[in-house]
């Protein structure tokens, strides 16, 4: 039995949706040319200390035991010669005192570090514009309609936020590539990423999912060849093996929600509730989509001509270079130990684990916040980590129960 995507009855429509968010984006999120939001944002310079741990490869291979699990569960048809591993793991707090875990490659922790400040600055800049919360607030219902069964954050605010750390983790990815190109330092790589327009395609090839869960584990399926005016662009393989990665994702999305809907008999809110929400295995965007069309980023959509991307890409690389100069990073020598590393291990138990979505599920929550997972168990509902602190406990918590999971810490 073949069951369509309901986008007409669920108001399921991304031109729409990308209509909706450049209409409130115009508002003008962020600072337009020549001018700059990190004085205002920012404040003095700050000096950040950093801990890096290098990452230990299979023997005879290039990447670790859990990227190489990843890959061959969730990549097809992506091969290991396809992907690029970063060289270290690398923590931090940053200046909201938050702790941070990501990867970096050639050009070192300044990457990382310096993205997530940008972020920060740019988000503060989103919060403080009352003219842009305004239009996101007095939207008309029709419109909350559309965005709301067309995209998973649904607010357009929201949206520029997601899409600024978006941008920030293409930045902290490609830079695992820095020694492939002719960009030798940190502010000339995010420049030369931007007006090669590798951003503009990162949103068109990669689909939903793969940026995230590539990001936590420290790997970037990509290829970048030099042109001869000095930019970079993605190898002829690697825009391929991205898309044909693309289509998988929506084939299995579109057969877990046919699956769903006519042999478990969910209705579709059930199903995207089961198979999106709590399960994580089945996007939205992806199950929704009509048969035959290809997803597409709102950003990155023409709306008369203009697209949202742009704008925001050309914000961040220009916050980004700025604050390369009011940012001290601090250590980042090799650690054996790590961040954390001496912490005890501690159970705790998930009732409602009940099979391999649920474990992949959970242990993809806490490697998001850098907790590495030692063993899962759904039959003993156990689930075996290092907090590094009770501060990160509770936020790994936190998180388990937003996707609708019980978690039951054990007594000590």
């Amino acid at each position: 039995m073949s069951v369509e995507p309901p986008s007409a009855s669920s108001h399921y429509n991304r031109s729409v949706a990308a209509r909706v968010l450049a209409d409130v984006a115009g508002i003008g999120p962020f600072a337009p040319p020549g001018q700059s939001v990190a004085p205002r944002f920012f404040g003095p310079g700050r000096r950040i200390s950093t801990e890096m741990v290098p990452l230990q490869a299979v023997p005879g291979g290039h990447l670790t035991a859990v990227q190489l699990e990843y890959l061959r569960s969730r990549m097809r048809p992506c091969l290991a010669g396809q992907v690029t591993s970063a060289s270290h793991a690398v923590s931090w707090r940053d200046s909201d005192g938050v702790a941070n875990v990501a990867h970096c490659g050639p050009l070192g922790p300044v990457v990382p570090v310096v993205a997530r400040e940008t972020t920060l600055v740019l988000w503060r800049a989103l919060a403080a514009n009352s003219d842009l919360q305004r239009a996101a607030e007095s939207l008309p219902e029709d419109s909350r309609t559309v965005m709301a069964a067309s995209t998973t954050d649904k607010d357009p605010v929201e949206i520029l936020r997601v899409g600024v750390d978006t941008t920030a983790r293409a930045l902290v990815q490609h830079a695992y590539l820095a020694d492939s190109t002719p960009f030798r330092d940190a502010g000339a790589f995010a420049a030369g990423l931007r007006d090669s327009g590798i951003f503009a395609v990162v949103a068109n090839t990669w689909f939903w999912g793969l940026q995230s869960s590539t990001f936590r584990r420290g790997m970037v399926p990509v290829r970048l060849v030099t042109q001869p005016d000095g930019s970079v662009r993605y190898a002829v393989e690697t825009t391929a093996i991205l898309r044909s990665m693309k289509d998988v994702a929506v084939t299995e999305a579109h057969e877990t929600f046919r699956r769903a809907v006519s042999d478990e008999g969910l209705t579709v809110d059930e199903a995207l509730r089961k198979y999106d929400v709590l399960l994580g295995v089945m996007p939205r965007q992806y199950a929704m989509l009509p048969a035959g069309e290809q997803p597409r980023c709102l950003a990155n959509m023409s709306v008369d001509g203009g697209r949202v991307l742009p704008g925001v890409v050309d914000t961040f690389v220009r916050t980004f270079v700025e604050l390369l100069d009011l940012v001290r990073v601090t250590g980042g020598q090799d650690s054996e130990e790590g961040w954390g590393m001496e912490t005890p291990d501690e159970v705790f138990e998930v009732p409602d684990m009940t099979c391999s979505h649920c474990t992949n599920t959970i242990t993809g929550v806490l490697e998001a916040l850098g907790v590495q997972v030692s063993s899962i168990d759904p039959d003993s509902k156990e689930v075996v980590v290092a907090f590094p602190t009770a501060e990160m406990r509770e936020r790994s918590f936190e998180a388990i129960r937003a996707r609708g999971y019980t978690v039951v810490p054990r007594s000590a």
